[in-house]
């Protein structure tokens, strides 16, 4: 029997449907999203708009991570399009009192090792 190319199953236990995008169905999908929450509900507010991320890409408009996290020439070099918190997690800062919008608390990353970074450090994903 020919294979569907394209197709798989959703990857929640137990769910038959069907999803051409891989991971979840769109249910699934829609319902990881709704758990998540807006960026404003993650503590992703106007301080981080404002001041955290356009400060921190001045200051970083290459990409600073190293070798030792992504296998590449230190610093990587490509053009910054993150700012990421580092080196204590949003979360982190939130929970020993300190301000996460604070611009000393970041460091500018490009796309690649963003994701590299996140996958990293948040095994689970976005949703944990």
């Amino acid at each position: 029997m020919p294979r569907r190319t394209g197709w798989r199953v959703c990857s929640i236990p137990g769910c038959p449907e069907y999803t051409d995008q891989g991971g979840r169905c769109p249910d699934h999908r829609r319902e990881a999203e709704h758990r998540r929450g807006s960026a404003r509900q993650r503590g992703y507010g106007k301080g981080h708009e404002t001041r955290f991320r356009p400060a921190v890409l001045a200051r970083d408009p290459r990409c600073v991570c190293t070798e030792e996290e992504h296998g590449h020439a230190s610093p990587c070099g490509q053009r910054s399009v993150h700012a990421d918190h580092w080196p204590l997690s949003r979360r982190e800062l939130t929970a020993a009192g300190k301000d996460p919008d604070d611009p000393a608390n970041g460091r500018g990353m490009c796309q690649p090792c963003h994701s590299s970074e996140t996958a990293q450090h948040q095994p689970g994903g976005w949703n944990t």
